[in-house]
């Protein structure tokens, strides 16, 4: 219960000097983490299953109060053609850990611009909710595609949320809009960087400082959904130079206020 705000990963060399002291090392990381926020958000399942063994050691570094979300791997939301049903079930066991120390609050279902609203995506994505429905689901949609009212009704019926998102306004992007689905409210700020967002890396397209101003107009939304989710999570995917840390760190003080 309550609103958590991190960030989208802690593992990054550029934080060093910036968010974790120089000379931090990188086995260390998570524990200088932890004196900042009680939420982050584990990006490296999408480019490896996740296994028992490291969330277990993850789990043991981190008190009873910090919480997780985990990233779908890229073999469910990006490259489809495997063996779904099988994928889904290693990557549960992979989850045990964390699900059974009570610190997993969902499993992050990020689906790429290119997953356009079709009878085959449909199918996969029925499939893979199917598949994963003992977990908490919430998905990303990162275009507009899907915010029909029947996707969003049958994602409703399966407690699945829909991750509301911050993004530059560009056509085809969704815009901030709420729509709840489940008790759980997934917030994701990317950053409003036009010029890099179809042409940039994985640095690049991230690479946005959000100003007071910014974060103020989100504020009252915020403290909306935090009062209707029985969980609302928020997290800041601008990590370029530690500026999701400063972000999230203002967003916090502005949710404090009044």
């Amino acid at each position: 219960m309550g609103t958590y705000v991190g960030t989208s990963g802690y593992s990054y060399a550029d934080w060093v000097g910036t968010v974790y002291p120089e000379g931090t090392r990188k086995n260390e990381y998570l524990s200088r983490y932890t004196t900042l926020f009680n939420f982050v958000e584990l990006n490296f399942s999408y480019y490896a299953m996740p296994s028992a063994r490291v969330l277990e050691g993850l789990q043991n570094e981190v008190d009873e109060n910090f919480r997780f979300t985990l990233k779908g791997h890229r073999s469910m939301t990006h490259e489809k053609g495997g063996d779904l049903p099988s994928l889904c079930s290693a990557f549960i066991e992979g989850t045990s850990p964390l699900c059974e120390a009570g610190s997993l609050t969902s499993i992050l279902l990020q689906f790429p611009y290119s997953f356009h609203y079709n009878r085959e995506n449909r199918v996969h994505l029925d499939t893979l909710c199917s598949c994963l429905e003992e977990l908490p689901l919430q998905i990303e949609f990162r275009n507009t595609d899907w915010f029909r009212p029947r996707v969003v009704e049958e994602l409703r019926k399966r407690s699945v949320g829909i991750v509301v998102s911050d993004y530059p306004a560009l056509e085809g992007l969704p815009d901030f809009s709420p729509r709840i689905t489940s008790s759980i409210v997934y917030v994701r700020f990317h950053g409003r960087n036009r010029e890099n967002w179809w042409t940039g890396n994985n640095v690049s397209r991230y690479d946005y400082r959000y100003s007071a101003e910014e974060l103020k107009e989100r504020v009252p939304v915020l403290k909306q959904l935090a009062a209707e989710a029985s969980i609302l999570l928020v997290a800041f995917n601008n990590h370029y130079k530690g500026q999701a840390v400063d972000n999230a760190r203002e967003l916090i003080g502005l949710l404090e206020e009044g």
